[in-house]
């Protein structure tokens, strides 16, 4: 696993190096009805591949979240706060970039498809029972649930204006709304109720469709650095590392 490692931060490297331009960034991902997270420095990688022509470019990397929280969707309730979380979640686009430049602005069209799986996930039962509480008309709920994690997919969209200052030094700004999700299948029981009158609901199959809701918009602020000077990305490899 180490050797793998090593391997793929040395592709990295020599990717970044033949475009000469490398930059350092900010994100952020505000999920629908979920918690304001932020990738993992330095495990996110972003922008690596290549010019197909000199307008379009094909686009790939990685990025770690660690994810404060986020919801689950198709329960029998709705909750309009995050129902899963914290965890850590690894981010992995593919995208076709549309490239718009001048002689110090480019301006990015792109969208493609994504993969992600979230990692020590768990339950935030504090939200969960007051989200059983509603749906039930009870006072108090306790639930007690097991989940299946499975990687989830799905589609982005997004733009990036880049406004170059001199021949040496760029900055980006970023914004890609995401729309995805993962199954997430839930099994227990759950107990509440009313004025000391108490009942134990076995949630069978009424949750077994629940699945995290990874949609949201991801807003990225960078600074690029170019090396080689110029003021303006090349073809061939692509520039961005963050």
């Amino acid at each position: 696993m180490k050797k793998y490692c090593i391997a793929l931060l040395f592709l990295a490297i020599a990717l970044n190096s033949r475009a000469q331009e490398f930059g350092l960034s900010f994100s952020y991902f505000l999920p629908k009805n979920g918690e304001f997270s932020t990738p993992i420095s330095p495990f996110s990688i972003r922008g690596l591949g290549f010019n197909i022509t000199n307008f379009l470019a094909l686009e790939t990397g990685a990025s770690l979240y660690r994810m404060s929280g986020m919801n689950l969707k198709d329960l029998p309730f709705e909750s309009k706060k995050s129902l899963v979380g914290p965890n850590f979640t690894i981010l992995v686009p593919v995208e076709l970039v549309i490239e718009l430049k001048g002689s110090r602005v480019q301006f990015d069209i792109k969208g493609g498809a994504f993969g992600f799986y979230g990692f020590d996930q768990r339950i935030n039962y504090g939200n969960m029972d007051r989200a059983i509480r509603a749906y039930e008309g009870w006072q108090v709920a306790n639930s007690q649930l097991k989940f299946e994690n499975k990687p989830g997919f799905g589609f982005h969209t997004g733009a990036e204006l880049t406004v170059y200052i001199n021949d040496q030094f760029g900055i980006s700004l970023e914004g890609n709304y995401l729309m995805g999700e993962s199954k997430f299948p839930l099994k227990g029981t759950y107990v509440g109720g009313n004025d000391g009158s108490f009942e134990i609901v076995d949630v069978g199959d009424s949750f077994d469709d629940a699945k995290i809701d990874f949609m949201g918009l991801e807003v990225s602020i960078g600074l690029i650095f170019n090396s080689g000077g110029g003021g303006q990305p090349r073809g061939g490899a692509k520039r961005r590392r963050r």
